[in-house]
């Protein structure tokens, strides 16, 4: 049946069901086939917190959102043009979230009278006129993935399994997207069980033969492919870019990589990637704990490696006293924080800036730490050389600040040219560095650079160069143990000019005419959806400017400067206003903070009321 071809410049698809219906993987899969076709695009995969929620509940549901555009996009979108409901709660959870006017693809089979009651449906949503706002496609997913199957020896549950390949398959030819990614995997999947194979190969084709002919979609859609910079691309998640561009630390550091970790959602996929990985001088230490596992890291720096340790907020309050011994013995530590909801268990699997000040003050003491937050994705492979060329050269420990938003997102990457990554190899003490009043050499472990108030860094082992580490304050240069107080007043203030005189960019600011009256300032995952909004508004006229903070500690020195210039600074976080109470503490700037701790990334639209509720009113939002 030839069918009309239409054109659109963006599509957003949230593909929902239960935890066991592969909504996941078949919006991952339906990724991987657009970012191959060239489209720019960003997800966001939506995880339910219950490992085995009762089938068919509203604490089930695990969704999948796509935006893909043949532009530059920045955001999973604010809200979808399709969504495909395998069950009634599928699209209860997830209808607010689709556009008036947009497609409901609703797997009929699932509608019984049983699954209705379950999320409080007195009649079906799809009779009774309650979407006849929205485009609603009934199909029997199920059976007619049954029916595709009949001739293939599998049980009827086993088949049913094949329905997401089913929807799949439709969704591909219904988008235009290439299928030829989609067998490959699937051969590769299931290479080793031929039956396997064959089944969801052909619930695949099904699919796609089911939208070819059928009547119930008379036009089919391309989203051609964005114009990109040239050079090699694949689909990256932050979680995956951040695995990277800690292999990538190391070689540029010319040290061995060492991962001491405990698995905490969401940030256990970045040692199940390094694991992966020892060719490139990678050991991974999958730790009892917490604990173990960034006391581990410790000593593996101690030993000359570059050290890292991965959690999330619950962890990260576990390691904190081991934070502190790293920051008094002046070691070089990358501890990588993937944010989730909290407090205490909170929300395992959903987004929320919830550590910064956990971050730049959880521990006894006067004990600064430099902070960088990644912006995205792929940025957080960027982000990841940069706190590593902090550590080695100042020899401290480094945050990265992700969330679970950039952690399970995705977006194409452009690879870098290996040879273009910066270099700064170590160099490890290996001679006696002072000389006493009676003329004799020694080594001083604490005896500084002038330039950066780096210590050196003396491998274990190396003759002459013994000295002592431990938790309590050492005298400055010869690292004796001190009890004195002007020698700790010395040392504490020492460690704190260290952090505070990082070389770090000045702060860009985006005001395209040097005239707007308002600042969107941001930090991590809220860079899309402040760009979005600030996009918008320019063309509705409006004078926003908008800046984003990738160093949290130190500050760029300009930051202050950037503040004063504008009449109104919205601060955008998902958390109550933590990064708007250190501003305002340190630059005396009354900043408006709007906040939200939905545990789901900001809608560029609320940003945007946000921008418009101020510039009418010049009051806080």
């Amino acid at each position: 049946m030839s069918k009309e071809l239409v054109q659109l410049d963006q599509v957003i698809i949230r593909f929902a069901g239960d935890s066991g219906d592969g909504m996941q993987l078949t919006g991952d899969r339906f990724t991987s086939t657009t970012a191959a076709f060239g489209n720019d695009l960003s997800t966001l995969p939506d995880f339910p917190a219950e490992i085995r929620a009762p089938a068919g509940t509203l604490a089930g549901v695990s969704a999948f959102q796509l935006h893909f555009a043949d532009h530059d996009i920045m955001t999973p979108g604010d809200s979808a043009h399709v969504l495909v409901a395998m069950n009634p709660a599928a699209l209860k959870a997830n209808l607010k979230d689709v556009r008036r006017g947009g497609d409901i693809i609703a797997n009929t089979d699932e509608f019984t009278k049983r699954n209705l009651e379950k999320v409080g449906y007195h009649a079906s949503p799809l009779d009774d006129g309650s979407l006849d706002s929205y485009k609603v496609h009934p199909i029997a997913l199920t059976s007619l993935t049954v029916e595709a199957l009949k001739d293939f020896d599998l049980g009827k549950k086993e088949a049913e399994r094949a329905k997401n390949m089913f929807a799949l398959g439709l969704l591909s030819w219904l988008y235009h997207r290439p299928s030829d990614g989609t067998i490959e995997w699937l051969t590769g999947k299931f290479g080793k069980k031929p039956e396997i194979l064959r089944a969801n190969i052909a619930a695949f084709e099904a699919g796609w033969s089911y939208g070819e002919t059928t009547e119930e979609f008379s036009v089919q859609y391309e989203v051609r492919p964005a114009a990109q910079p040239p050079g090699t691309y694949r689909n990256i998640s932050g979680n995956l870019a951040l695995a990277y561009g800690l292999i990538a630390a190391g070689q540029c550091a010319q040290l061995p990589v060492y991962l001491g970790s405990y698995p905490i959602t969401p940030a256990s996929d970045i040692l199940h990637e390094l694991s992966k990985h020892k060719r490139f001088g990678v050991t991974t230490f999958q730790a009892e704990d917490e604990i173990a596992g960034v006391s581990a890291a410790i000593g593996a720096a101690y030993g000359g490696a570059l050290a890292v340790t991965t959690t999330s907020g619950p962890g990260l309050a576990l390691k904190s006293e081991a934070i502190g011994l790293a920051v008094s013995l002046e070691l070089p530590l990358i501890i990588v924080d993937v944010q989730r909801g909290g407090p205490s268990t909170g929300l395992p699997t959903k987004t929320e800036q919830s550590d910064l000040l956990q971050a730049m003050f959880g521990r006894n003491g006067e004990a600064p730490v430099p902070i960088v937050a990644p912006r995205s994705p792929s940025d957080c492979f960027d982000s990841a050389i940069e706190a590593a060329r902090i550590a080695t050269t100042y020899r401290t420990p480094v945050f990265i600040l992700s969330d679970g938003y950039l952690a399970n997102g995705s977006e194409p990457w452009l690879v870098p040219d290996a040879d273009e990554l910066p270099e700064f190899p170590v160099t490890f003490a290996t001679e006696l560095n002072h000389t006493d009043a009676d003329g004799k050499q020694e080594y001083w472990p604490y005896k500084r650079d002038p330039h950066t108030l780096a210590r050196p860094w003396a491998v274990p082992g190396t003759p002459g160069l013994e000295h002592r580490i431990g938790g309590l304050e050492k005298a400055d240069g010869s690292g004796h143990i001190a009890y004195d107080a002007a020698n700790h007043d010395l040392m504490v203030r020492s460690r704190a000019a260290k952090v505070a005189g990082i070389d770090i960019p000045l702060l860009d600011v985006d005001d395209p005419d040097a005239d707007a009256t308002l600042l969107m300032l941001g930090w991590g995952s809220t860079y899309g959806p402040i760009g979005v909004a600030c996009k918008h508004a320019r063309r509705a006229g409006l004078k926003v400017a908008q800046a984003h903070l990738r160093y949290l500690n130190p500050f760029p020195a300009n930051t202050g400067e950037v503040l004063k210039r504008y009449q109104h600074v919205i601060v955008p976080e998902m958390n109550l206003g933590q990064l708007a109470m250190l501003l305002r503490a340190k630059y005396l700037v009354d900043v408006i903070s709007f906040t939200q701790v939905r545990g789901m990334p900001f809608k560029s639209d609320e940003l945007l009321q946000a921008i418009e509720d101020v510039l009418a009113n010049g009051a806080d939002k």
